[in-house]
């Protein structure tokens, strides 16, 4: 069973691969994290769109994801649906696109 502080250094490190040339400039909107009994489900953006809330800064397609807290996977949610239906698809175990932790 992980922590809360290995679940968010697992979602840091997740987001750092995705944009490695640009990881500096991605940010966990931690104030947005859902906390469920089986894990986080977070959500993200560039630095420069919290900053300035101007959309030319903002990321497209940056899904919402879970990270696991049992296992520490990453489960990988859609962004044509509002956050709270990937939950709920998960939950009743129709959604399953994982990544193993490295």
């Amino acid at each position: 069973m992980l922590t809360e502080k290995e679940m968010n250094a697992i979602a840091e490190k997740y987001v750092s691969d995705l944009f490695q040339e640009r990881a500096s400039e991605m940010v966990i909107l931690y104030e947005f994290t859902v906390k469920k009994s089986y894990g986080n489900v977070y959500v993200y953006n560039s630095k420069k769109y919290i900053e300035t809330k101007d959309f030319k800064f903002a990321l497209v397609g940056n899904a919402p994801f879970l990270v696991e807290k049992e296992t520490g996977k990453i489960v990988v949610f859609g962004t044509a649906q509002r956050k709270n239906y990937y939950i709920q698809e998960y939950e009743a175990g129709r959604w399953l696109t994982t990544r193993k932790p490295d």
